[in-house]
């Protein structure tokens, strides 16, 4: 036990049933998947520059060292006090200075990438 509501359509005079818990903009008879573009055009394929190159790899390096490397370092730096030491730091300033590397690789990372975008 439905009930029925009518609509006018968009314009074109034509009449349109919709039921309760249905959506009214859904047309399920020409939804063909297609995505409506405003300006007309074509959706365009990817151009060979688009891929995963040389630049992205540089991403993924920047990344491990900022997830994988450098906090690996943290772990073990209390055991490599000589080496610290020998680089004229202290094991507090280690800590502090360590960290800031993958910071200032990956912001260079994404200003390189943001300007090379813009090309």
């Amino acid at each position: 036990m439905t009930e029925d509501a009518t609509a006018e359509g968009g314009g074109d005079g034509e009449t349109v049933t919709v039921t309760p818990g249905e959506d009214p903009t859904a047309d399920s008879s020409t939804d063909d998947g297609h995505v409506h573009r405003p300006s007309g055009e074509p959706p365009r394929r990817a151009d060979p520059s688009d891929e995963f190159g040389w630049e992205g790899w540089a991403l993924v390096a920047t990344v491990v060292v900022g997830f994988l490397v450098v906090p690996a370092a943290l772990l073990v730096l209390p055991a490599a006090q000589g080496f610290v030491r020998s680089l004229g730091l202290t094991l507090r300033a280690a800590y502090l200075a360590l960290p800031l590397v993958p910071a200032f690789l990956l912001g260079a990372v994404a200003v390189w990438s943001a300007l090379r975008a813009r090309r």
